[in-house]
């Protein structure tokens, strides 16, 4: 096991672990377009609430076109999509315009949601330890309860496996 893989199974342990078949925690986040989104406000509608490092960059583009893309797809489920990242509102404004994402980017700048979903975590990068959010998706059933947890996403693959998961609930 390499120092990095150390560290990251360590910091798996420091944060408060959400799993399948608990409540999701509540919250509530100013989202684009100067709105904001509140979880239970959704009860009786499945949510993906995917959880990503930063707007505009590489694999973070690539994950939200790939939801943009199956987008048709959860709404044809009732489900409802939601990006949060640490971004301010206007950053996400700016990556929804531009990539024409259909769904909504909510703003954790206080990383409390992170924080209660257990996925803003101490990173490594080249030594230097710093804290991050961890690329991660919670799929909530219409009742608030978590149902499928995926932890430090891959993104090539991870949409579709994101949808076969909520066309089976």
């Amino acid at each position: 096991m390499t120092d990095q893989t150390a560290d990251q199974t360590a910091d798996q342990t420091t944060a408060p672990a959400i799993e399948a078949s608990t409540a999701a925690p509540d919250f509530t986040m100013p989202t684009d377009g100067g709105g904001s989104v509140t979880l239970s406000a959704l009860k009786g509608t499945p949510v993906i609430l995917y959880f990503y490092p930063k707007d505009d960059t590489s694999g973070c583009t690539s994950e939200a076109c790939g939801f943009r893309d199956q987008f048709p797809n959860f709404r044809g489920a009732d489900a409802v999509v939601i990006g949060v990242s640490k971004d301010s509102v206007a950053s996400h404004d700016k990556f929804k315009a531009k990539y024409e994402l259909p769904f909504i980017l909510a703003s954790d700048k206080e990383t409390k949601v992170a924080e209660a979903y257990g996925v803003w975590v101490e990173k490594s990068m080249y030594g230097r330890k710093y804290m991050g959010l961890e690329r991660a998706t919670f799929l909530i059933d219409k009742d608030g309860i978590v149902r499928n947890v995926w932890r430090k996403v891959k993104v090539t693959g991870h949409v579709d496996a994101v949808l076969k998961a909520l066309k089976a609930l």
